[in-house]
């Protein structure tokens, strides 16, 4: 299916360079199964409470909600919940628009390897799932949101993200049954959020999904952390060769003996 237009989905030129920061473990696994991995997005409200929510104010300004008024907030409740339970049907897999190589990124995001691509060669593989699918930029702050949409606050993250440059894949999933009321308690009182222990989500709602590309359509490059080792910088470059990959793999720009360990950019 092609890819699916929409006014929060603004794609980079083609030949933009984007890349995608990956542990060992993980890169193991795209090259082993060559997939792509898509979270459900709920789940990423581990590392972003926000995730997929509208600014509280933003979100009382759209609505028409008082703060502290006693059913406005319970309104607020309730919208709250049902965008995070509507979220629970898009799939999000992540790249960054390439600028420069950081070790705050290398810790965050997987000290193992940087695969980069461009943004038409990546585009040109998702554009033949069987999904919907969405792609863009992410914009950072509520400068930009438009009405109150999904999506729209799907391509949204809060400012301090801005540095991430992100890249989004979203794929769609719909639970055909899903009420979007899990969040009420026996008590009929709306949360914030759904109430997994009494009103768990649908067994056949995966926590994931994976997709099939072909690497050597996509991959143009492969860049090995600035903490590994010899063994595993060679591993890597038996991994390109066992894939066919004409792309070279390098050491990280940052790996030198002066780069602070990983354990030190704690401190």
């Amino acid at each position: 299916m092609p890819i699916s237009p929409h006014f929060a989905c603004a794609e980079p030129e083609p030949e933009t360079v984007i890349c995608r920061f990956l542990s060992f473990s993980k890169f193991w696994d795209l090259f082993a199964n060559e997939e792509l991995y898509f979270c459900r997005t709920d789940l990423l409200k581990e590392a972003d409470p926000q995730e997929g929510l509208p600014p509280e104010e933003y979100a009382r300004s759209m609505l028409g909600l008082t703060r502290y008024d006693l059913n406005d907030e319970l309104s607020l409740n309730h919208h709250l919940a049902s965008d995070r339970q509507f979220s629970e049907s898009y799939y999000i897999n992540c790249w960054q628009l390439y600028e420069a190589e950081t070790l705050h990124m290398w810790k965050t995001y997987g000290a193992g390897v940087l695969v980069f691509s461009r943004f038409g060669l990546l585009r040109k593989s998702i554009d033949s799932f069987l999904d919907v699918v969405h792609v863009g930029k992410v914009r950072y702050g509520e400068k930009d949101l438009r009405g109150y949409n999904l999506l729209d606050l799907l391509f949204t993250k809060r400012q301090h993200f801005e540095n991430e440059q992100e890249l989004r894949i979203v794929i769609e999933c719909f639970d055909p049954v899903a009420g979007i009321n899990r969040h009420f308690d026996l008590d009929n009182f709306p949360h914030r959020e759904p109430l997994d222990a009494i009103n768990p989500i649908h067994e056949w709602v995966h926590t994931y999904k994976r997709r099939r590309i072909d690497l050597r359509s996509i991959v143009t490059e492969l860049r090995v952390s600035p903490w590994a080792t010899d063994e595993q910088f060679d591993e890597v470059r038996l991994w390109s060769r066992a894939k066919n990959l004409s792309s070279p793999v390098k050491r990280s720009e940052l790996w030198s003996s002066f780069t602070p360990t990983s354990n030190e950019l704690q401190l």
